[in-house]
């Protein structure tokens, strides 16, 4: 059978071809063509060379690449697949060879090339495994843990509940999923979408891949074969969201360096020799840095190294004096298995049980996973590779030469059911809570709960006004407080009877919304400069690749709900904080509405060459429309829905999906951002699998 590639309406890819390994060469070559400006960036990201054609801005993340040894862990994995299965590896090395049969026709219609002057580089056959590791590497929040050592040292361990919430460095998502006794059709329907940081390319790629095996349509991360996180096959179809699980851990590791080289001491009080090297980063403009790459029996070391943290002294704390550094241990760096060998059977799966053995073989990152068949099959489940380890090491960074902090095997994911026909899930408190620390607040999930519970049954058509709901439950303790003041100027007065009756919808074009997030914004800024938290305000001198963990006004922002309801807060007067927050917004308030300030400000590796237009936004970080900026520090939103889904079990084609800019990574061309003003509006865009109705573009 010739491998054909068909596009629809919307540039979306459909691919045929007479096997797996065949189409796995197509979507590497489709993808290339598509999007060969991102999968250069992502493979230099993997590898930690991007600062050499993105400057001294990239160096920070190649710093901390190239000391987690991503690319090399990524060898070890693939080198492990093919041991353990080598259909799946042959399948990788097919994609591949068909990227690298693509780049250079994708290329040259990408502007990004001409301006840095940068050449498409050969792709090795780890470095799916590569780009996979290093979109998902800081996905879990471990530098969480660095923020509640500092909230210990300077505050006390209440400080680790008032400022737990899913905050500025994670990733989220909604998932829901309707059983046929709840539908129109009497199947299934699963709808969500996942919140990431949006990118432009999006981290998303809407593919069709069809062979006489299977033909599934889904959500592909580019540069990474098959279909991962959100696929449907026609019979059964499956859809994940963020566990928020804590799977990985820091190490305070004391070094020392000898005549040999650098030496660790172990929990045997043994000093053991480390494995050491030196790396050379090039640097666009600049001259190249060396980076001197260091790991222990726990992990790379990622931050600090025999010197110390840093170059700071001795850590004072530590007893003996000896300089401290900090060593990250991670699955896939232990057991050489980033869960590739589930991609191939999730494509095969014709029912519930197949795709519940397929994320048996999951590993990273952890998700809850959410499945349904046209037999009226349903799975709730957890998938990942957690392990057995302290509950000290999931909370702090833990001593390396202390016994107890070892790893001891994985733990059994769990598993859930639906409640009244019904399963959601967005990052609260769920199935996954035995694995986490830090969840999202409840509000997500159970607004979506609370929207299905009002129909006896559903369509797949219904499921947009559940994606773009704006109601801001989170806003409750604040509101409170203003409900409580008196004696305000008659213009502060004024303000607060205004947000007193505000519907709480968080929409564009609302100046009320406004309103609320300019004084929530003044609360955040009148909080985090209090005293009691000046020892914060200027974090540890810690790599730039954690600082987003690491900053006051982002931690106070998103755990304002908990600081203002909390019955002391460390003896800081919140009556008079929201009182000069009202005040000042009264005295300038917001002249417009939340759109002309909350806007979409998609991450690029590469400024553009001409002004991007940021479209107004509605939701919040608290909505089911998850759009999130920073309170008191940006209202543009750098995160939202990566793309939103609706799959329906009934009839394929009657499924939807959409993401926020267009199907193809090249600027300027028809479908770069044709799908925008959709996202924007809640539309979604068909899902054609109907060949006669596409358009043939080519024979590969």
């Amino acid at each position: 059978m010739v491998t054909e590639i068909y596009r629809d309406a919307w540039g979306i890819p459909h691919l045929r071809a007479g096997s797996a390994a065949e189409l796995a060469h197509a979507q590497g070559r489709v993808t290339a063509r598509d999007r060969a400006w991102q999968l250069e960036v992502e493979r230099h990201r993997a590898q930690g060379s991007s600062a050499s054609f993105l400057g001294e801005s990239a160096l920070a993340w190649d710093r901390f690449a190239r000391r987690a040894r991503l690319d090399d862990t990524a060898r070890r994995c693939f080198e492990e697949l093919e041991r353990r299965d080598p259909e799946t590896a042959q399948w990788v090395r097919a994609y591949v060879d068909g990227v690298n049969a693509g780049l250079a026709e994708g290329a040259g219609p990408a502007p990004e090339f001409a301006r840095t002057g940068l050449t498409p580089g050969p792709w090795h056959p780890w470095t799916p495994l590569g780009v996979w590791l290093a979109t998902h590497i800081l996905f879990a929040g471990f530098p969480a843990k660095l923020w509640r050592e500092q909230a210990l040292a300077h505050l006390d361990a209440d400080a680790i509940g008032l400022f737990a919430t899913d905050g500025p460095g994670t990733s989220g998502s909604n998932g829901w999923l309707v059983s046929g006794e709840r539908t129109v059709t009497g199947q299934a329907v699963i709808a969500g979408d996942p919140h990431r940081w949006i990118e432009d390319p999006g981290v998303y790629q809407q593919i069709h891949l069809s062979c006489p095996e299977f033909d599934v349509v889904g959500l592909a991360v580019p540069g990474v074969p098959g279909i991962a996180h959100f696929g449907h096959t026609g019979s059964v179809a499956w859809a994940i969201t963020n566990a928020m699980a804590d799977y990985q851990d820091l190490f305070r590791e004391r070094l020392r360096r000898t005549g040999a080289g650098v030496e660790a001491l172990g929990p045997d009080g043994v000093w053991h020799r480390a494995a050491r090297h030196t790396e050379t980063v090039e640097v666009a403009g600049e001259e190249p840095v060396e980076v001197e790459v260091i790991e222990t029996d726990r992990g790379p070391v990622v931050i600090g190294g025999p010197e110390g943290l840093d170059g700071d002294p001795a850590d004072p704390a530590d007893p003996l004096g000896v300089p401290v550094a900090i060593s990250l241990r991670y699955p896939p760096r232990v057991t050489g298995d980033l869960g590739f060998g589930a991609l191939l059977p999730l494509l095969r799966a014709r029912r519930v049980a197949d795709v519940d053995r397929a994320f048996d073989r999951w590993a990273e990152p952890v998700n809850v996973v959410q499945a349904a068949d046209t037999e009226g099959g349903v799975l709730h489940r957890v998938a990942g590779w957690v392990p057995l380890r302290a509950e000290s090491n999931r909370m702090r960074v833990v001593p390396a030469w202390e016994p107890g902090h070892e790893w001891h095997g994985r733990h059994e994911t769990p598993r859930a059911g639906l409640t009244d026909g019904v399963a959601v899930m967005a990052n609260q408190r769920g199935p996954a809570e035995p694995l986490g620390v830090e969840f999202a607040p409840p509000h997500r999930a159970g607004r979506i709960a609370a929207l299905l519970s009002r129909k006896e049954r559903w369509s797949a058509a219904d499921m947009p006004a559940i994606h773009t709901d704006t109601h801001l439950a989170s806003a409750g303790p604040l509101l409170d407080h203003l409900q409580a003041l008196g004696g305000l100027t008659p213009e502060a007065a004024a303000l607060r009877g205004r947000l007193l009756c505000w519907d709480r919808r968080m929409d564009a074009g609302s100046a009320d919304a406004a309103l609320y997030a300019a004084v929530r914004a003044a609360v955040v800024r009148h909080l985090a400069a209090h005293p009691a938290f000046a020892a914060l305000a200027v974090p540890p001198a810690y790599p730039e690749v954690f600082q987003p963990w690491l900053a006051l006004i982002p931690r106070v922002g998103f755990a304002l709900e908990h600081l203002l309801r909390a019955e002391d807060l460390y003896g800081i007067d919140r009556p008079a904080a929201v009182r000069a927050a009202v005040e000042e917004v009264a005295e300038r308030p917001p002249a417009g509405v939340w759109g002309d300030t909350h806007r979409l400000t998609p991450w690029q590796p590469l400024r553009p060459g001409t002004p991007y237009d940021e479209p107004a936004l509605s939701g919040d970080h608290d909505c089911v429309l998850c759009t999130s900026g920073v309170p008191g520090l940006t209202d543009r939103a750098a995160r939202g829905p990566a793309a939103r889904y609706i799959w329906d079990l009934a009839r394929r084609d009657d499924s939807r999906w959409v993401v926020p800019l267009g199907a193809s990574g090249v600027a300027g061309s028809p479908h770069h951002r044709d799908q925008l003003s959709r996202w924007l509006a809640g539309d979604l865009v068909p899902v054609v699998t109907d060949w006669t109705l596409l358009r043939k573009e080519t024979d590969v």
